[in-house]
């Protein structure tokens, strides 16, 4: 790992001893300030900083953290994506979060030295950075920014677990699909409320606990009475208020048993 003058941060991973030719190693540059939580720190800090980070490449599907793990490093997630799961004593997956470039994960195991809680999976081909726990620990202890960002993370973790728990507690599938799709949307500036990353079907089911199936069918019937629009990886909620009027809608008006 090397350092510029400017608040970035070069890797280039080794090649193995080879006979032949060897390719150049590939270096990836990050703008440190460009992570949330690093953003307006001082020159010095976040050369410390990118002298201890480690870059990693997570292809689709594999595991970047395993639940019960060692919380040896804080991670940011430079790009692609990423989804914290759970798993079920039953062993199903019960999804938690997605996590998108920028943001930064593992910190309850680098902050109380206790196993990780839950896993973390690629759902996209993924590069994301290590920064070892005594770094980690010396970067929140010494700077109050981070300190306040990282207080003000966790409170906002506890209210959508909270949030996820409620959705969880209904009873009628379809209306697990709808209280979610509520969750996730957004109003924009222009006042339009949208979905931009829409999870996959499969990721739906597996934060909901019902079969991707289910899921399908539910969205369907939303597009087809005109409440939602799909518009290439996001949604947009044309008609929010009745979206919410599905959530009080009598079983028999869903048509969707229980799985």
């Amino acid at each position: 790992m090397t350092t510029s003058p400017s608040p970035t941060a070069t890797n280039a991973s080794e090649a193995p001893p080879d006979p032949q030719p060897q390719p150049q190693p590939q270096v990836y540059t990050i703008n440190l300030q460009k992570l949330p939580l690093l953003t307006g720190l001082d020159e010095a800090v976040l050369k410390k900083v990118a002298g201890a980070l480690l870059v990693r490449k997570a292809d689709h599907g594999q595991t970047i953290l395993n639940k019960g793990g060692k919380g040896d490093y804080l991670l940011f997630l430079l790009s692609g994506r990423l989804q914290a799961v759970d798993i079920t004593e039953d062993g199903r997956e019960v999804g938690l979060s997605f996590l998108t470039p920028g943001d930064y994960f593992g910190e309850l195991s680098v902050i109380d030295d206790l196993p990780r809680s839950a896993t973390v999976v690629a759902c996209e081909p993924s590069l994301y950075a290590l920064l070892p726990r005594l770094h980690a620990l010396d970067l929140m202890h010494n700077n109050p920014q981070v300190a306040e960002r990282m207080f003000k993370r966790l409170a906002a973790g506890i209210r959508r677990s909270s949030n996820l728990r409620t959705i969880l507690s209904i009873t009628v599938a379809f209306q697990r699909v709808y209280a979610l799709l509520d969750h996730l949307s957004q109003k924009g500036p222009s006042g339009l409320v949208v979905i931009e990353r829409l999870p996959t079907q499969q990721e739906i089911s597996i934060m909901i606990n019902t079969s991707r199936e289910t899921v399908s069918r539910a969205i369907q019937v939303l597009i087809q009475r005109g409440v939602v629009e799909k518009d290439l990886k996001r949604l947009i909620i044309r008609q929010p208020e009745a979206l919410r009027a599905e959530l009080n809608l009598p079983k028999s008006a869903l048509d969707e048993p229980s799985p």
